[in-house]
């Protein structure tokens, strides 16, 4: 199972290059995306054992990661076949092969159970995603993809450094294992100043893959000039396979007894990118480097409820699922919007809902579902991890948590009214551009989704979010 969740979306990537119809290659994007979340919901039904001490295997935390990115990539994929067709002059022979080899790269890092080779999974989605970036092939979009490779690429290598710094700390064994379990038995031999370091490394290597502040400068650059859907699958399912690297650490961390550490260093960071994204979205005028600065909040929210732990953690846990898809929404709603008006900029487009009721629906929908208004399950999640926050007595953080939040709900609806409500601008009808069932249905099905986790928390999906908090904190 394991192996397959890696290599069908490999071998759907090689039959899309092969094939030379620029008109149904885009029917692999779905096709193996359905295929892979069969292969998903196959897994989840088995609960077959953990391997221990291999290489590969599917713990409840990938078991979490897996589902989440299958789900909005399959989401995605559908609404890839609305937006290629509307594209098909630029043709998608690399676009659509790497989307698929994105898909398998986050399923390897998902399943990966030894630091090497989550290390290998995380850089092969850099690779594989970049030329996604690319796709509009002009200056702004060639100059977001340099950033993202560079950064990333710096981050990355810091990673490793850190993974080497790990495994020194458990010098003078024979033998060093990067495997997890290996690690987690030995971890509280390992020399403190030395995990320490690695730690401190780690974290700034994959928090700039998930776009901690101040590590998210590619962000808005990646985010405003991807396609829509790239977006989406960057900010719901990139952020959340950089976010179980860093849950891969933390393990250690606990197990090495340095859990406290740890805890503080994401609760730094934390506060740190709220207050980034709460400066940057007052008065953006760009709405979709606005979900760029959107996401660096999320990602501050899910390390502050991993630096409270506790209950915390599991609303983090929780709060990855409904960040991931909301951004789906977000993403794909604001790319319907970007094509009809051929702009991304707040003072050239207005009116969005006249034009474009459903999507700009969506788009203000999705709003309120980010910024944590109820009935969401994002509203869910961060009432957990605010309780957790007071619960352990940080009374200073928790004020510090909702006036950021408050600033940013602000912030975020000045742009998203200004591009959704009054009469259309004159861009209105510069492209000529139309709904359809495949460019708003998939949006449409992830905020359903959301609204169900606000209303009703289903028993499996809160034992699967139970367990992958579990792994890195005891939930009383």
């Amino acid at each position: 199972m394991t192996t397959l969740l890696v290599l069908i979306p490999l071998l759907f990537a090689a039959a899309a290059y092969v094939l030379p119809s620029d008109r149904w290659r885009p029917w692999f994007l779905p096709v193996g995306g359905f295929v892979h979340l069969g292969l998903v919901l196959k897994m989840l039904a088995e609960d077959a054992p953990l391997p221990v001490g291999a290489w590969v295997g599917i713990d409840p935390l990938g078991r979490l990661i897996l589902i989440v990115v299958s789900v909005l990539y399959c989401c995605c994929a559908v609404y890839g076949l609305g937006y290629l067709r509307f594209r098909l002059k630029w043709g998608n022979r690399v676009f659509v092969p790497c989307l698929l080899l994105f898909l398998s790269a986050m399923s390897l890092a998902a399943e990966a159970r030894h630091l090497g080779l989550l290390w290998v999974a995380v850089e092969a989605t850099t690779l594989a995603s970049a030329p996604l970036i690319y796709y509009n092939r002009n200056r702004l979009s060639i100059e977001a993809t340099w950033k993202y490779l560079l950064l990333c690429s710096v981050g990355i290598a810091l990673a490793m450094l850190g993974i080497l710094f790990v495994a020194y700390s458990g010098l003078p064994k024979e033998h060093i294992s990067l495997q997890l379990d290996d690690l987690l038995a030995a971890a509280a031999h390992f020399s403190r100043p030395w995990l320490r370091a690695g730690f401190v490394f780690l974290l700034v290597g994959f928090g700039t893959k998930a776009g901690f502040a101040p590590l998210h400068t590619w962000k808005p650059d990646a985010y405003g000039e991807a396609p829509g859907m790239v977006g989406a699958l960057l900010a719901g399912g990139l952020t959340s396979i950089a976010f179980m690297a860093l849950m891969r650490v933390m393990q250690v961390m606990a197990a090495a007894g340095e859990a406290e550490v740890a805890r503080q260093a994401f609760v730094a960071m934390g506060s740190l990118s709220l207050f980034f994204a709460a400066v940057f979205v007052i008065k953006q005028p760009d709405f979709k480097r606005l979900l760029a600065y959107s996401s660096v909040e999320h990602m501050g929210i899910l390390a502050i409820g991993i630096g409270i732990g506790g209950v915390a953690t599991f609303g983090a846990m929780l709060h990855m699922v409904n960040n991931a898809l909301t951004k789906g929404v977000l993403f794909l709603a604001a790319g319907n919007i970007h094509r009809r008006f051929d702009s991304k900029r707040r003072g050239e487009v207005a009116g969005a809902i006249t034009v474009l009721p459903l999507s700009a629906s969506l788009f203000i929908a999705g709003f309120l579902a980010v910024t944590g208004s109820p009935p969401f399950g994002v509203f869910i999640s961060e009432f957990t991890i605010l309780r957790g926050v007071f619960s352990a007595g940080h009374f200073t953080l928790g004020g510090y948590f909702l006036v950021m939040l408050s600033v940013i709900f602000v912030g975020m609806g000045s742009t998203v009214l200004a591009v959704t409500l009054g009469p259309p601008s004159e861009r209105a009808n510069k492209v000529d551009y139309q709904e359809t069932l495949l460019t708003t249905g998939p949006p449409l099905v992830m905020l359903l989704l959301v609204l169900v986790l606000g209303l009703y928390l289903p028993e499996p999906v809160r034992k699967l979010v139970l367990d992958a908090a579990g792994l890195v904190e005891v939930i009383r």
